[in-house]
């Protein structure tokens, strides 16, 4: 049992919680001291944190199922858990209805809009998988789908949504957007051959990575427009230039002629990043 528990958990990427999770706190308690003028209490931020179990487990199962004969095909891929014969197709399919059912669950225990919107959630989080067979534009789409996390999280404790709400969806959407570029360049020469779309296999790797750095100085303005918009103050803007050079250095790391930190500069730079945001804006808002 223990065996096929970390199964399921390598196949999810657990460890890549750290992308989303912090955002969706971030929006949450952000949202509700900006519109309550209070912090979250601890249910809603259970259900914001069941809500984005839910969600990232249904994604990751869906891509692994709707993706699993390239996977194979993929010598980087190619020992993930269905093409490795790890996992059945139907215990997959059965881990990705339980996971709709535990983010419908949490959904609707917050309020009536996070169930109004929790359709447009779900047929994200599936369209996803198939982008990369039609559309270079595949990782704006993860952008967009990564980007739920915060505004879900804004829209779980307060019920609305404002401009301040929808700038920090398209700061995560450019942020997330920009570090999938650098991490699909690994798989460059595998798109072309097989005919898969990505931004590396449409412009080459020199072109991809100069993409990646305009998406993220999209994010970097984005950070500044929330101090600009809102009453942070200067803890959040200290946290604001740790993540500026935190983004300087996941690019300076990269280059057309070393990818050899590739992993560096996609996981470690970027969780590092989340939970710096996270928490300046978290110390920030508790001192106000």
């Amino acid at each position: 049992m223990f065996r096929k528990i970390r199964i399921f958990l390598e196949m999810i990427k657990i460890e890549h919680t750290l992308f989303a999770l912090p955002f969706a706190f971030m929006g949450a308690i952000l949202g509700s001291m900006l519109v309550k003028d209070t912090f979250p209490t601890w249910m809603q931020i259970m259900w914001v944190l069941l809500a984005m179990i839910g969600a990232r487990s249904a994604a990751f199962g869906l891509n692994r199922i709707i993706d699993q004969a390239i996977d194979k095909k993929n010598p980087r891929t190619a020992m993930r858990a269905i093409p490795a014969g790890l996992l059945k197709n139907g215990e997959v399919v059965i881990f990705i209805v339980v996971s709709f059912a535990l983010l419908f669950w949490a959904s609707s225990n917050l309020n009536v809009l996070s169930m109004q919107l929790l359709p447009i959630a779900v047929f994200m989080l599936v369209l996803y998988s198939y982008t990369k067979r039609f559309t270079w534009l595949c990782h704006v789409v993860l952008g967009m789908t990564l980007g739920l996390a915060p505004l879900g999280g804004w829209v779980a404790v307060t019920g609305t949504m404002d401009w301040t709400a929808i700038v920090l969806y398209v700061t995560i959407v450019f942020w997330t957007a920009g570090f999938d570029i650098i991490y699909a360049c690994q798989d460059l020469e595998f798109d072309q051959e097989e005919g898969l779309h990505s931004i590396p296999s449409r412009f080459g790797l020199t072109k991809s990575l100069g993409i990646a750095k305009f998406f993220h100085l999209i994010t970097a303005i984005g950070f500044l427009a929330l101090l600009l918009m809102t009453d942070l103050s200067w803890w959040y803007g200290a946290g604001m230039l740790i993540t500026y050079g935190i983004l300087f250095y996941e690019h300076y790391i990269v280059s057309p002629n070393d990818m050899s930190r590739v992993q560096t500069a996609f996981f470690t730079m970027n969780s590092v990043l989340s939970v710096v945001v996270f928490t300046f804006t978290l110390i920030d808002l508790a001192v106000k």
